[in-house]
């Protein structure tokens, strides 16, 4: 297979990278190009950064650290580097920046400032989940994590009275009682469709009412992956 492909000029700003959320293909050319024309790459993690550019023989920029415990100070650094001059690159541990992940705080200083900000389009867990639920797809909301305390019962009121298809991440250690939490909340024969390990060897989609989808998570052990959790909308 050969791919034509037409390099352009990469200016000073703020480079939007998304990344793999799971199979090493779910990456674009474009964003293999700019990854490897950075000058600074802004890291969730930087050692799962490494392994996606060793993995693709790209020859690494300085990376730093970039996460919700130090936004605030790297904030004004990123500015300042792109003020002198410089490609920054913003990658999450794998997906898109900004969705559920770290990045609202430099895109909104960046645009604050009047810096360059380019976005690619790219891997998600998100829409995949919402195309394989088989709910209406034309209106939908996504509530990314739940909280685990302070408005918890005013978040899951919120996906119970929505008319509209609704999405929410959970953790693998933490999905059983968003099942538990919501079930006396909901209508009972309302359908949820949870799909985990996206794009990965042991993807899996199960649906079901609430209370069918905890029976069947009683059944298993050692959850694992990322949960996307695919509400239908008020019956």
């Amino acid at each position: 297979m050969k791919i034509d492909i037409k390099p352009y000029n990469l200016e000073a700003g703020l480079y939007l990278i998304p990344t793999p959320i799971g199979n090493l293909m779910d990456i674009t050319l474009r964003s293999l190009y700019v990854l490897e024309n950075m000058d600074y790459l802004a890291c969730e993690d930087t050692r799962t950064t490494q392994s996606l550019l060793k993995q693709y023989d790209i020859k690494p920029p300085k990376l730093f650290a970039y996460y919700d415990h130090n936004e605030a100070e790297k904030t004004d650094y990123i500015i300042d580097l792109i003020k002198l001059g410089n490609k920054v690159g913003l990658v999450s541990e794998a997906g898109t920046p900004l969705v559920s992940d770290p990045g609202f705080r430099i895109v909104k200083s960046a645009i604050e400032n009047n810096i360059k900000i380019e976005t690619l389009p790219g891997a998600t867990a998100l829409i995949p989940a919402l195309q394989l639920s088989g709910f209406a797809v034309h209106n939908f909301t996504f509530l990314g994590f739940p909280p685990v305390k302070k408005n918890r019962k005013k978040f899951l009121e919120l996906i119970v009275n929505s008319s509209e298809t609704t999405i929410v991440y959970e953790s693998p250690f933490k999905i059983m009682k968003f099942l538990e939490d919501i079930q006396p909340l909901i209508e009972p024969d309302r359908q949820v469709s949870i799909t985990r390990e996206i794009s990965k060897l042991h993807e899996e989609t199960i649906r079901g009412t609430t209370t069918e989808l905890i029976a069947k998570f009683k059944k298993k052990k050692n959850l694992k992956g990322e949960f996307v959790l695919v509400i239908q909308g008020k019956l």
